[in-house]
Formats: C-alpha cells, structure tokens, sequence
C-alpha cells in the first residue's frame, strides 16, 4: 500500500487561506487516483476533492468548487490542496487517500469511497474568528 502523509492543516480566520499537502512513498504517482477527503465531528467523511493523477482528471464537490484547487508536484511526489476563502463550515479533519494502481480510472468522480485503500492520518484545519 501506498504510504501518505499530510500536512498543513492549522487554524486560519474566514477568508483565509491554506494549502494542505499529501507526500506519497511512491514515485509513481501517475498510476494512482489520489482524493482528498474531510471528516468533521459527527458527520460522515466527505470527498472534498480528487485526482486521477495520469489523465490530470479532477473533481470538486459542489461546496468548494472556486476555492479549493487540487495540484500536484511530479518532482516531489506531493499532491497538494490549496484552499482559499475558508469559511466556518470547512472545519474539519482532512485525509488525503489512494486507490491501489489496479483500480486506476481517468474519472477520478465515479469513485466509491471504498475505492480508496491507501489513507494518510488526517490533519486537522479549523476556521475560526
């Protein structure tokens, strides 16, 4: 399995910015649909964003479509969330997470959840005044 570690979470005012990043223990990525996900307290874990990192293919729910940008850095292997315009409700615990190169697809979006096997630790982002 992949190994994913996050970084970048903090604490940020509304309307701030921050950019969270996912650094993989792979050095192909391109084989890999990489997603990040958010889960706050007591609601289910959302796909916030995806990747299918081959194709360049990405995905956004609705809520943050405008204001979070999924990227990623061939040469360090990192995938990176940059999220501008924070408001209260993005609080949450962010994972990024892989789906094993045998499950590989250009559509990143028709991805169960389920899908993704391979899962950072989470970073906690938290938006408050």
């Amino acid at each position: 399995q992949l190994q994913l570690v996050e970084s970048g979470g903090g604490l940020v005012q509304p309307g701030g910015s921050l950019r969270l990043s996912c650094t993989a223990s792979s050095f192909r990525l391109d084989v890999y649909v990489i997603g990040w996900f958010r889960q706050a307290p007591g609601e289910e874990r959302e796909r916030v964003s995806c990747m299918s990192i081959g194709s360049g293919n990405t995905y956004y729910t609705e809520g943050v479509k405008g204001r979070f940008t999924i990227s990623r850095d061939s040469d360090q292997e990192t995938v990176y969330l940059q999220m501008n315009s924070l408001k209260p409700e993005d609080t949450a615990v962010y994972y990024c997470a892989a789906v094993d190169p045998r499950a590989y697809t250009d559509y990143c979006r028709y991805l169960p959840t389920s899908a993704f096997e391979s899962w950072g630790q989470g970073t906690q982002v938290t938006v408050s005044s």
